[in-house]
């Protein structure tokens, strides 16, 4: 009997929390029947970097891949699920301390998952430290995501967790709601939209227990 699944998405809606620059969320209807339309059909105006979504090589890489380019064989395969509950900047020493031989796909639970859904967004979360994504590089992981809408340090000088991420071709997913979802090993699905050439997608993400 198969496992457990848990959709770890965040629901893409007018109002929702986005972060500082990037574009609102708006949903506006084109057609209605309460109007005398035959359907209804509305226009979405949605940022790539909205919600729980990739980021491509192409987010801080001039040229780079984009959305549409990611292998599907990575997005959906094995991975860990990690509850660090009372991290802040994840680095080497912390990750070392986890089991993470022959893991491949991470995906990293902090206190984030309850921030997530609340406005202002936080600027004191949980997050990658350079040197953390340089560990995660050098042991081999091939995905990494975490549960707030970016995995730097705010408003960290010159990006460098994503840079080290992105340039050795580590897919990241950002805004995961990993809220309940217990330690352990999953069957990871994440389904950024095929936007071709785009600098990452929003996506629906699903662990499913092994």
């Amino acid at each position: 009997m198969k496992g457990r699944i848990y959709d770890i998405s965040l629901p893409i809606y007018p109002g929702m929390a986005v972060w500082p620059g990037n574009p609102e969320t708006r949903l506006e209807p084109v057609k209605s029947i309460a109007r005398g339309d035959s359907s209804n059909v509305s226009l979405l105006h949605v940022g790539t970097h909205s919600g729980t979504h990739v980021d491509a090589p192409r987010h801080y890489i001039a040229g780079a891949a984009g959305a549409d380019r990611l292998g599907i064989e990575t997005l959906w395969a094995r991975a860990r699920v990690v509850q660090l509950p009372g991290a802040r900047g994840i680095d080497p020493e912390l990750l070392r301390r986890l089991d993470l031989e022959g893991v491949t796909h991470l995906l990293l639970g902090t206190g984030n998952s309850a921030l997530l859904k609340q406005r202002p967004l936080s600027r004191d979360y949980a997050f990658l430290a350079e040197d953390g994504a340089r560990y995660l590089v050098d042991i081999g992981i091939r995905l990494v995501g975490i549960d707030y809408l970016s995995i730097e340090e705010f408003q960290k000088p010159g990006r460098p967790a994503h840079h080290v991420l992105l340039q050795a071709g580590v897919i990241i997913i950002e805004g995961i709601d990993l809220a309940g979802v217990p330690s352990g090993d999953y069957e990871l699905v994440c389904l950024p939209l095929k936007i071709q050439d785009a600098d990452g997608a929003p996506a629906r993400v699903l662990v499913r227990e092994l």
